[in-house]
């Protein structure tokens, strides 16, 4: 029993050093990949903000390329981002949002004061919706194919080099492709 005791602790070293070594071979360690990348996209929930057109499922399958972004009024990330959409937006990209865990009234205000670059707003209040998704906090936005196939996820604000470097080249491959 005393020789099993000396042994396990180098086994075990050995184990979770090999596994961090795999762990850090992969393309891009920091990135978070999501299991619906090259999947038919989950549904919308079906509340919308008023005075807002209603983001639906049919609109991320119009056979044009969707940029579908989780956002949040009290999230200053989304904040940060939101001239990078209402640009995307001006440029002839379709924006579709989805304001999750937020106050109806304080998004409509937000949108007003700030601009809308959304052709439709959906909301998921309770945050239910975003489970379906896998987001795990705003800002998270997803390249749809026109098909509804989602082509990319991003996690994080749409500004700085990141973005440059990984959602843009992205967004451009799929309207490229449409």
């Amino acid at each position: 029993m005393a020789k099993w005791l000396m042994i396990l602790p180098p086994i075990l070293f050995a184990g979770l050093a090999g596994m961090f070594y795999v762990g850090m071979q992969r393309d891009n360690p920091g990135e978070l990949r999501s299991v619906l990348v090259g999947r038919t996209a989950p549904v919308l929930p079906a509340t919308g903000l008023p005075g807002i057109p209603v983001l639906t499922d049919t609109e991320l399958r119009t056979g044009e390329v969707t940029v579908l972004n989780f956002w949040a009024t009290w999230c200053p990330p989304c904040r940060a981002e939101h001239p990078v959409l209402m640009e995307m937006a001006e440029r002839g990209v379709r924006v579709g949002g989805v304001n999750m865990m937020d106050d109806d009234a304080k998004a409509v205000a937000y949108l007003a004061a700030e601009g809308n670059p959304f052709i439709g707003v959906a909301t998921d209040p309770n945050g239910r919706n975003r489970v379906e998704w896998g987001v795990t906090a705003p800002p998270e936005t997803f390249i749809i194919a026109g098909d509804g196939t989602v082509l990319f996820r991003f996690v994080g604000p749409l500004v700085g080099t990141d973005y440059q470097n990984r959602f843009v080249p992205e967004l451009e491959k799929a309207l490229a492709g449409q």
